[in-house]
């Protein structure tokens, strides 16, 4: 089924993928006025069945594979929390149906999938989003907004940690044929996403060193990523993933000052102002007025507007993490092309 207009109904949502992301948002669906998980598709007959029983789904919403799912039940859109290299497919698959779709990060492992992706719905009424929660957290959007005026961050430096080996030993994120990479695929993808579209800076080189988990130094769980960007700006990231407790800091400076946003576990992250007049600050939000994942996605269908995180945003962020992975094997910078790394497209030729 292609779009939902009809505002009076709520949009028809099929679940991909019965793990940690299907579950938290699909219960976000499942609590919105506007929305219901209609079906939920997971090869994993346990996955499946706790997820059926959270959404109150009968027996013949449930199924094994996703393509039966939409043979078997009209949907208006679809949840994809699934491996990131399974994404592509499941994507095109659901455009292809006419549907929706918010998807889990990254958008995918390769570039010239996310670029297709990018080009499929260049013509279309269809809503692809992607699972960056920072683009609808209050502190991230305040920060955002320093650098949409004169100011251009000068220096930046951002590091997140996590005990992600040890917690995540014996599942797919270790596996490389379905993380596409490590820890800078799967939680640093949050970091590197925070950078691009708080900034919105051109990263134009991007050099990196790692340390891996695999013989096969596929799965990493160190990595120091250096990004110049074409504004003059340098940034400085770090991941681990053998750390004690979970640690984020994002700090970027400019002539005038800086923004610090920094959090622990999962916690909203908080922002700090910085500058030479007042010291520092830090604003209060009222976090209840903003939309989560499932109500910003609804939103975006209802109105026709763009989503929070676009296509677009996943594809600087595989740009950027696909040249970290390069760089490492090869020892050396990496150029970008700019045509994925722009925060709009270029529509010239490039000679």
């Amino acid at each position: 089924m292609s779009g939902h207009d009809d505002s009076s109904e709520r949009l028809r949502v099929g679940v991909i993928g019965a793990g940690y992301i299907g579950q938290s948002v699909g219960r976000e669906f499942h609590r919105h006025t506007g929305a219901t998980v209609a079906a939920v598709a997971d090869p994993s007959r346990s996955a499946r069945e706790e997820a059926a029983n959270l959404f109150h789904l009968p027996s013949d919403a449930q199924y094994a594979d996703y393509e039966a799912m939409f043979e078997g039940t009209t949907l208006d859109a679809v949840l994809i929390g699934t491996p990131h290299t399974l994404h592509y497919e499941q994507i095109v698959a659901a455009l292809d149906r006419g549907l929706h779709v918010l998807c889990d990060k990254p958008i995918t492992t390769d570039l010239d999938e996310a670029r297709d992706v990018q080009d499929r719905v260049a013509n279309t009424d269809q809503v692809v989003m992607i699972g960056y929660q920072r683009h609808i957290n209050p502190a991230f959007i305040a920060a955002r907004e320093r650098w949409q005026g004169d100011l251009t961050p000068t220096w930046i430096t951002a590091e997140i940690c996590e005990g992600w080996v040890g917690t995540r030993e014996g599942t797919w994120r270790l596996d490389p044929d379905l993380s596409g990479g490590g820890f800078l695929y799967d939680t640093g993808s949050h970091l590197l996403d925070a950078i691009l579209w708080t900034t919105g800076l051109t990263p134009e080189r991007v050099s990196a060193q790692m340390t891996y988990v695999d013989d096969e130094r596929r799965v990493d769980d160190w990595a120091t990523v250096t990004i110049d960007f074409e504004e003059g700006t340098r940034a400085t990231v770090s991941t681990y993933a053998r750390a004690p407790a979970v640690r984020e800091h994002i700090h970027v400076w400019d002539e005038e000052g800086a923004t610090y946003l920094d959090g622990r576990e999962w916690d909203p992250r908080e922002l700090t102002e910085i500058d030479d007049e007042s010291g520092e600050r830090r604003p209060y939000f009222n976090r209840g007025l903003h939309e989560n994942k499932a109500g910003a996605f609804v939103q975006s269908i209802r109105t026709g507007t763009e989503p929070p995180a676009t296509i677009r945003d996943g594809l600087r962020v595989t740009a950027v993490t696909e040249a970290a992975y390069e760089s490492a094997r090869r020892g050396e910078p990496v150029e970008l092309d700019p045509r994925n790394v722009r925060q709009t497209e270029l529509t010239e030729q490039t000679e």
